[in-house]
């Protein structure tokens, strides 16, 4: 298998942790320079007509695109530990905040980035006040974050997910557009550490 892969970008690093904790560490990774355009190649089209990474090409070239797609193929490929979860509940309950956690947090705050750093101004037309708007929608992802991690130890229980790493890697990414948690959330605080000192962290 090889990763087409990111270094800085949020949700290639998601893979990351998750193929770390799986023990796949001998997955070989494709670097990409987003910057430079690697991504919009036409060669690259075919692996992914979104132009997005990551991807996860098979040893057959079947080509695996978008970070919950790489997550499901990689549980039923090595199904410990389960980063999915064990039962119905168990699983719904996950897909549930990895789904919130995208949607009110990891795409709002790459949103604010794309449109307040401008750095893609090459191909695509940064609005700042979207950019604005977008961060205050991450933003606001902080309190319903703190409140459930004021009841469970982590994002969706009391065992590590994918919500865990989605949560983790847009906290680490939302720096760069100066939203961090801080003393106000000492739940949040208090998981982050936790989550630190997991081996896959520095994936």
């Amino acid at each position: 298998m090889k990763l087409y892969d990111a270094e800085f970008a949020p949700s290639p690093r998601r893979v990351r942790i998750f193929m770390a904790e799986k023990g796949l560490t001998e997955v070989e990774k494709i670097a990409m320079n987003l910057r430079e355009g690697d991504n919009l190649s036409d060669t690259f089209r075919q692996k992914n007509a979104l132009q997005k990474v990551p991807v996860l090409e098979l040893d057959d070239g079947t080509c695996i695109s978008e970070a919950a797609a790489i997550y499901r193929y990689l549980e039923e490929l090595v199904p410990e530990p389960p980063l999915l979860g064990r039962d119905a509940l168990e699983k719904a309950r996950i897909e549930m905040w990895d789904r919130r956690l995208e949607f009110a947090f990891l795409y709002p705050a790459f949103q604010s980035f794309q449109h307040s750093s401008g750095i893609f101004s090459d191909r695509m037309t940064p609005v700042a006040e979207w950019g604005m708007e977008a961060r205050n929608v991450a933003q606001q992802f902080f309190s319903i974050l703190e409140q459930q991690l004021a009841t469970s130890t982590y994002v969706a229980g009391e065992q590590f997910s994918a919500a865990d790493i989605t949560a983790v890697v847009t906290l680490d990414f939302a720096k760069v557009i100066k939203l961090r948690a801080d003393e106000q959330y000492p739940n949040i605080l208090r998981w982050h550490e936790l989550i630190k000192q997991r081996p896959s962290y520095g994936a």
